[in-house]
């Protein structure tokens, strides 16, 4: 008897598509179906009415567009641009995993994403492909920003790079596990040989950029990975250590929607360049620029 969840294999083979069709159907919106982890899963129950709607000649249901969310990563900059420009915008920043499944779910119009792909050293796309599959996004360069560690001005333990976050009894605050800056740190950390678990996190992970700053700047930890732009804005010392893209995904179709079309003009005018001119850590030379489309 098969489950009241069905697997994209058990779904296509009890529909008799083949599991690329219905995959394609599931991307689309046009079949009931959830993004979970990563996979799809489809209720059986939901599917029984699905198919009889279709055998008895209703239409399948149409994508439904998109509310006017913006997911993913958290951005200070990209904050303040959606404020300033009226573009309509709600930011809910989880981590940009999460903003790519959301964007999958058909519950965001994009997701913002920094995500390095070790083996390739390309950012963000590989990323992409391997949660929404080929086909119908793009990826809008937001800007080039500075990684590395936050420390307390003057930079007192001489913190140098990441193999020093695993000192003994020196407090380092961390990022949920979804964050694009939580991957990196652990590339980072594999990269020198170390493990996660070699250093010593704050019992809660910092859910923003903002809050590592504050967590290093209130004294509860000596140590953080982030961005220049928080440090700066904290009086901290940073030390950098990787130049990273962040991108702005989203379906092709919804580029030319007025949202996004508001925020990224807002981001080629001379308000914005001084903005970020004034944080620090950012490169915009690229902005609004296409880093990638298939």
């Amino acid at each position: 008897m098969l489950p009241d969840v069905l697997t994209l294999k058990e779904a296509a083979s009890w529909l008799r598509l083949s599991e690329r069709a219905l995959y394609d159907l599931a991307r689309a919106r046009q079949v009931p179906a959830a993004l979970l982890g990563g996979k799809w899963v489809f209720p059986r129950g939901l599917l029984d009415r699905w198919l009889a709607a279709r055998a008895a000649g209703a239409d399948a249901p149409h994508r439904a567009a998109p509310p006017p969310v913006l997911a993913g990563s958290h951005d200070p900059l990209l904050d303040w641009a959606v404020r300033q420009s009226g573009c309509g915008l709600a930011i809910r920043a989880g981590g940009s995993l999460e903003g790519l499944e959301v964007l999958a779910a058909g519950q965001a119009v994009a997701a913002a994403v920094h995500l390095l792909d070790p083996d390739s050293g390309a950012w963000n796309a590989p990323a992409v492909r391997q949660v929404l599959g080929p086909g119908g996004h793009v990826g809008i360069t937001w800007a080039w920003r500075e990684q590395g560690l936050l420390v307390a001005p003057g930079n007192p333990l001489g913190l140098a790079g990441v193999a020093d976050l695993a000192r003994p009894r020196l407090r380092v605050v961390g990022r949920q596990n979804r964050a694009g800056s939580h991957l990196l740190l652990v590339h980072l950390l594999n990269e020198a040989g170390l493990l996660l678990d070699a250093l010593s996190f704050l019992p809660e992970p910092a859910l923003a950029e903002d809050e590592v700053a504050a967590a290093v700047a209130d004294g509860r930890a000596e140590a953080g990975f982030g961005i220049r732009a928080e440090a700066q804005a904290r009086g901290l010392d940073f030390v950098p250590l990787v130049r990273e893209r962040f991108d702005l995904v989203m379906a092709r179709r919804d580029f030319f929607d007025p949202p996004m079309q508001a925020l990224l003009g807002f981001a080629r005018g001379a308000a914005f360049a001084a903005r970020a001119a004034r944080m620090g850590g950012y490169d915009i030379t690229q902005t609004g620029g296409v880093a990638f489309n298939f």
